[in-house]
């Protein structure tokens, strides 16, 4: 039976044994939220990496406004540039030993277990630092929560994600999962960073003063750990590992650990240029306002999202390590020269361009040790090849602050650029010839298949 409705004069005829789907429905071509997220998973990819994903993006959207927000609120309550790096310091030292500590027990802990329980820690950081007002407990609590100054996650949180990534997907989607992993932690930071401004909002339109606006925001930023809670309690029973007894390193003792020294390196440079001392740097190098910090940090972030999706092809044409150093070292080069830009613009230009560059080597770079470890392995050598780096990068921030409370010239930058160049140098050097087993099979296949000769 059919249902008959006039409009005008125009007769249209409704089954009404037939459901209407909504609107957002008919939008996207029909296709069910399931769905959905499946085509933003690589082919070869269990759907339980949909958690970790939307997980990531939970707590990076955090990331995003703390960073930016942690300087202007610090400068607030009257701490100079010195105590702004001391408080980051303390951040990325507490996340190393945090993470030095769960790492090598992951497996006999339970890494669903430890991710809840970090998740708990983020939540109750947010509440500390938007009530804590003195210098020495906020120095206590960054050092044992969870608050990150970088764009990027240096917390307890990636060793345990990383190494549960690579058994929710074949070999071939390894590095196209780890770069839709960084893509939704990069994009939903740029997203956060763009949140900073919401302070200077309120405290223009409302009776909220801006100091206390930020301290709400750090309340939402616990609020996010309950949310990333949440999420890690859907996933399944076996994302833990099938063995029960605890695997050091062996097989790859002497490349992991090559790799944690040349990743230290890298990382002490990054250290010195986190997203909390740029924004701060940019404060006294050129003014720039919360109004403006905000859509800057954005863009690059987007940037960065375009630079993850690019990893995933020129990996595959040129291989990992190739593409992690020929993309990562002109990045370089650019961050030296932002300091000698004489105007906010031209610096911008080259801080949009270094984005585009600087985040290839990502998801690179985890799915190349997670390649050439044994599976068993994985789990100590994530936390091998990260304590290291959040190590090496949390004794950076507190120099780069002085270095800054001497002058607004930039100096962090250029020394980070010099010392991140010369891991790529080094990196090419000693691991080029280092495959992991896919760039191996493809090899074997090219030099098996018949040359045509040209006469």
């Amino acid at each position: 039976m059919r249902s008959i409705s006039i409009v005008g004069r125009r007769r249209t005829t409704t089954p009404t044994n037939e459901p209407r789907q909504p609107f957002g429905h008919r939008l996207l071509g029909g296709l069910t939220r399931s769905q959905i997220a499946r085509r933003l998973l690589p082919a070869g990819t269990s759907r339980d990496a949909r958690v970790l994903l939307a997980a990531r993006a939970v707590r990076a959207f955090g990331d995003g406004f703390v960073s930016v927000l942690l300087p202007v609120y610090l400068l607030a309550l009257g701490f100079d540039a010195v105590a702004v790096g001391a408080v980051s310091t303390a951040t990325l030292l507490g996340s190393a030993t945090l993470t030095m500590l769960v790492g090598f027990q992951a497996t006999r802990l339970g890494r669903k277990g430890l991710l809840l329980a970090a998740s708990l820690l983020m939540a109750a950081t947010g509440l500390a630092f938007a009530i804590v007002h003195s210098f020495w407990p906020l120095l206590v609590v960054a050092f044992v929560g969870t608050l990150n100054p970088s764009s990027g996650d240096v917390s307890v949180f990636l060793p345990l994600e990383q190494s549960v990534l690579p058994q929710m997907a074949e070999p071939k989607a390894r590095t196209a999962l780890f770069a839709r992993y960084s893509v939704a932690g990069t994009l939903a930071a740029a997203v956060g960073a763009l949140c900073t401004g919401v302070p200077t909002w309120l405290a223009s339109h409302t009776l909220v003063g801006s100091v206390t606006a930020i301290e709400l925001m750090f309340g939402v930023y616990g609020l996010l750990g309950l949310m990333a809670f949440g999420l890690y309690r859907r996933l399944p029973a076996d994302v833990e590992p099938t063995h029960t007894r605890h695997v050091p390193l062996r097989e790859s003792r002497r490349t992991v650990l090559t790799l944690a020294a040349l990743f230290s390196l890298d990382s002490f440079g990054g250290g010195l240029v986190v997203q909390s001392l740029l924004a701060l740097w940019l404060l006294q190098r050129f003014n720039v306002s919360l109004e403006l910090a905000g859509p800057l940090f954005f863009w690059t972030g987007v940037f960065a999202t375009v630079s993850f999706l690019l990893a995933v092809p020129l990996a595959e044409r040129f291989g990992l390590v190739n593409t992690m150093v020929f993309t990562h070292l002109p990045s370089n080069v650019l961050l030296v020269l932002v300091p000698f830009m004489p105007s906010l613009p031209l610096a911008v230009a080259l801080l949009l361009v270094r984005s585009a560059l600087s985040q290839m080597d990502v998801p690179t770079r985890t799915s190349y040790v997670m390649a050439v470890v044994p599976p068993a392995e994985r789990p100590a050598a994530a936390s091998l090849t990260t304590v290291p780096r959040s190590l090496a990068s949390a004794l950076a921030p507190l120099p780069a602050g002085y270095l800054l409370a001497m002058s607004s010239f930039g100096w962090p930058l250029v020394l980070a650029g010099v010392l991140k160049g010369v891991y790529d140098v080094l990196l090419l050097i000693m691991f080029a010839q280092v495959r992991p087993p896919e760039e191996l099979s493809t090899a074997v296949r090219r030099d098996t298949e018949p040359r045509s000769t040209v006469l």
